[in-house]
């Protein structure tokens, strides 16, 4: 147990409250709707989500901008000194670890699937209608957008949620709920804070859920493709089955070593794929498009930030960016608060340098490595991955990696990687979930994770059967309005709190008092220095005193 946390009450906590039962009610309503109804449920969650997007995806740009703007700002302020934790704290995991646990529950395997497919995307259908398809400007823009969209402004939405959570359960010993970051501004009502976590709970569960059984899809599309073997329901239920085996197992172990062992080794296999693909592919085109699109990113940044269409129309900002944020707010809950968990320690500073930087940064060298070679297969061989992308973008990796040596093996070692970020997210969620629905413990218990990571798998599984997930995947995406809100909120509940909150004391001050302190010690004695101002010579024993006694 935490020196600076007290856990719920055990009885409180053991998974029988108001959340629990209530967000498992709604999840399973929602995923028999789906399964049986998987047509009408689809159309009104897609009506839902474009009349969102369509009315107010001004203002999910908007909100993104800003909460990012605000994180810039927190940095590089002096409360950036203040630690997630008390003071004299440290962290927890080493950066390597944190840096690659953050990645694996960031973006997982929809960065090994849209590393190639976006860009191709881009570049077969652009986003400007002034520019023509599959030209070089239309390559340039392709990746400028890409990197964009895996930049910092979707992480600014996990940040915000991160530094709430870590704030109140670190520093403030509170619990680690959605719900008590905002209860400077919704009180401490029940049945508001109920509500707030069953949202939240409800948007993780589909969100995970569907991502699973999206990755299943990919996954058995990759064996399809590399070992010629006819995609099948029941390869498809063994690949769910394998994962939820593997993502319980390691969620046995905890935080401790299951989560930070699989994210390393996501790591590592990223790095050596990256390294392969980047010697064996274009080296210097890579090189070259890297540094042009990071300067086309950050010169277009606001504009990018804020682009609508109202003057000509069109859905393709809707489709793709606002279709992303939503998606980033959506998820909010989840990995905002995981990525609290493993930052207890690390100042406001290093916490939104780290999450505002670094993924994003690794994200964009994927792009550029694999969708830059991509990109010059097309462009200089004429290979017609865009087309391949086009009708089956679970297909981009693979016919990527058709134009390169040892095409089988990058072909399997990519599919590993596929399922392991799978079973890292679902590890991480079944954890995040257990917490919620436990009032916010550090150490939730096995049989909460047990109930919602056989959920999750549950899930995945009827909706591949019934063909429902797209629908399931789109109603997740409907509570990124109320959840935009709720992330306002917990912005304008972070300001107060840090403007309440006394500064630490900075090196500089305190070297500086080190320094007169020392200089305080080696400075004579009041006595000698009362000598020394007299003039009294000890040899003869004159001076002034003698003087005024000679004059007396």
């Amino acid at each position: 147990m935490s020196e600076t946390y007290q856990e719920p009450d055990e009885r409180r906590a053991n998974g029988r409250n108001a959340v629990m039962i209530g967000s498992a009610i709604i999840v399973a309503m929602l995923a028999i709707a789906g399964a049986l109804f998987p047509g009408p449920f689809g159309e009104v969650a897609l009506r839902l989500l474009r009349y969102t997007t369509t009315n107010f995806g001004w203002f999910l740009l908007l909100s993104v901008f800003l909460l990012t703007i605000l994180l810039v700002g927190l940095a590089i302020s002096e409360f950036g000194r203040i630690r997630l934790g008390p003071e004299g704290s440290r962290p927890e995991y080493s950066f390597v670890t944190w840096v690659a646990m953050l990645f694996s529950a960031g973006f997982g395997a929809g960065l090994v699937f849209w590393g190639v497919a976006e860009p191709m995307s881009h570049y077969f259908t652009t986003p400007f209608a002034t520019v023509q398809a599959q030209t070089p400007e239309a390559a340039r823009l392709a990746m400028g957008y890409a990197f964009f969209h895996w930049g910092l402004s979707q992480w600014s939405v996990f940040a915000i949620v991160g530094l709430a959570v870590g704030l109140l359960q670190f520093r403030k010993k509170r619990d680690g709920l959605v719900s008590t970051t905002l209860e400077p501004l919704i009180g401490t009502r029940p049945a508001a804070k109920a509500g707030v976590d069953v949202l939240a709970v409800i948007a993780t569960v589909m969100g995970v859920a569907t991502s699973v059984g999206l990755g299943v899809l990919q996954i058995d599309g990759g064996i399809r493709a590399v070992f010629g073997i006819e995609g099948s329901l029941l390869t498809q239920m063994l690949i769910v089955a394998a994962m939820w085996a593997a993502y319980m197992l390691s969620s046995t172990t905890g935080l401790r070593r299951g989560i930070p062992w699989l994210s390393n080794l996501n790591l590592g296999i990223c790095v050596v794929l990256l390294v392969f693909v980047f010697i064996a592919g274009p080296s210097v085109f890579i090189l070259n498009a890297f540094v042009l699109a990071l300067g086309d990113y950050l010169e277009n940044f606001v504009q990018y930030s804020l682009r609508l269409t109202p003057y000509v129309g069109g859905t393709w900002v809707r489709d793709w960016t606002i279709f992303y944020w939503a998606w980033a707010i959506a998820w909010s809950p989840f990995v905002g608060t995981f990525v609290a968990r493993v930052s207890r320690g690390r100042t406001i500073r290093e916490f939104i340098i780290g999450v505002l930087l670094i993924p994003p940064l690794i994200a964009c060298i994927w792009i550029a490595v694999f969708g830059g070679t991509a990109l010059y297969e097309d462009m200089r061989h004429g290979a017609g991955i865009a087309e391949i992308v086009n009708q089956d973008v679970a297909q981009a990796l693979f016919a990527t990696y058709s134009h390169l040596p040892m095409t089988q093996l990058l072909s399997v070692v990519s599919i590993a990687l596929i399922f392991t970020f799978l079973v890292t997210s679902a590890d991480s969620a079944t954890y995040v979930l257990a917490s919620m629905t436990t009032l916010g413990r550090l150490n939730p218990p096995f049989l909460a994770k047990a109930i919602w990571g056989g959920l999750i798998a549950v899930i995945a599984a009827v909706l591949l059967a019934a063909g429902g997930l797209t629908s399931l995947q789109t109603a997740s995406l409907v509570a990124a309005l109320p959840f935009t809100v709720l992330l306002l909120m917990m912005a304008m509940a972070i300001v107060t709190l840090l403007r309440r909150e006394p500064l630490p004391i900075r090196s500089a001050d305190l070297r500086h008092h080190r320094r007169l302190s020392a200089a305080a010690e080696a400075a004579p004695p009041p006595a000698t220095l009362a000598g020394t101002v007299t003039g009294t010579d000890t040899d003869t024993g004159t001076g002034v005193h003698a003087d005024d006694d000679q004059r007396a």
